[in-house]
């Protein structure tokens, strides 16, 4: 098991390396002896290869933990509707137009944090409405939630302000875009909390998945570990969607692909998922600066691209 993860942080390490390079413009390692070349790489093309690192982590390790929460392999933040609360909060935020600081925060973060509770606060509240509520049905809730907030946005999007409405409409597409790493700084916090909560959670995650009986019986206070779950992702994910918008589909692939490598270990997959995630969308994005260059396409494009099939193979192989 060392080796598999020696290599997999190889290969993070030479993939993350080698996608620093190519882009609407290319560049070689020599090139970086050149001042305005360097300049360039640190100001623009490393800011966004850490920020497309940390919101793939983030989100693979959220999708991680509710697939072991809930015992869903569908389940992951945008089908819970997690995202869309997020975008929600974010999609408010803007259209009111708050720039200011709140406890020291800057205001769309928390904006898209308190969307994001929101949207778990649903879901929770509908799987406790009735007993016997399945996972499927809390899948179910999930997208229903997600289809009502994906509508608000879309209204807030119609009355909003011109000046809006086109910077909406390209950070909802999802992408990871910047300048500088100003807005990396700003949600490093909610990121390092949620990272925190979630990897010391792996081994409640472990008895989780395979039952809450099992879990109780082991002294796991379920009520407590799944609040510590539900607050840590909404934390990450809010974070991630304040700055890149909704990213669908990388909280569902990746979990799957390391499992199929490292087992269902919990212990083990928070540290694959963590590598392969953050690689996975660094890929991804380097594939929408170069496929159609100089044209870039939003990232959040090419994951629904390739997380739809998936979603579709992995709805087949449950029902089978």
């Amino acid at each position: 098991m060392k080796k598999k993860f020696i290599i997999l942080l190889l290969i993070t390490l030479i993939v993350i390396f080698v996608c620093s390079f190519f882009g609407v413009k290319n560049f070689t390692p020599r090139e970086l002896f050149e001042e305005e070349t360097r300049n360039l790489w640190l100001s623009m093309r490393l800011p966004r290869i850490v920020l497309g690192f940390i919101a793939g982590s983030c989100l693979a390790l959220s999708g991680m933990s509710f697939q072991s929460l809930f015992r869903n392999p569908l389940a992951e933040p945008f089908t819970l509707g997690i995202s869309a609360g997020a975008t929600l909060g974010c999609v408010v935020c803007v259209t009111l137009g708050i720039t200011g600081r709140i406890l020291g925060f800057t205001a769309l973060p928390l904006f898209a944090f308190a969307g994001a509770l929101v949207s778990v606060f649903f879901v929770y509240y509908l799987t406790n409405i009735k007993k016997n509520f399945s996972t499927g049905d809390m899948l179910l809730a999930g997208i229903g939630v997600n289809f009502f907030f994906s509508a608000l946005i879309l209204m807030l999007q119609y009355f909003g302000r011109e000046y809006n409405l086109a910077k909406i409409m390209h950070w909802t597409m999802g992408g990871v875009d910047i300048i500088g790493y100003e807005k990396i700084i700003e949600i490093l916090p909610f990121v390092l909390i949620g990272l925190f909560f979630l990897f010391k959670s792996t081994r409640e995650l472990n008895l989780l998945s395979v039952g809450e009986d099992i879990a109780v019986s082991r002294g796991v206070n379920v009520g407590a570990v799944k609040k510590i779950i539900f607050f840590s992702s909404s934390l990450m994910v809010g974070a991630v969607c304040a700055v890149c918008g909704p990213i669908a589909f990388v909280g569902m692939i990746c979990p799957h692909i390391m499992r199929l490598i490292f087992g269902y270990d919990n212990r083990r997959l928070v540290f694959a998922c963590f590598m392969f995630g953050g690689t996975f969308l660094v890929v991804c994005d380097t594939l929408t600066r170069t496929v159609i260059a100089p044209t870039e396409l939003p990232v959040g494009i090419i994951t629904s691209l390739l997380g739809g099939p998936f979603f579709i193979y992995l709805l087949f192989k449950k029902n089978k």
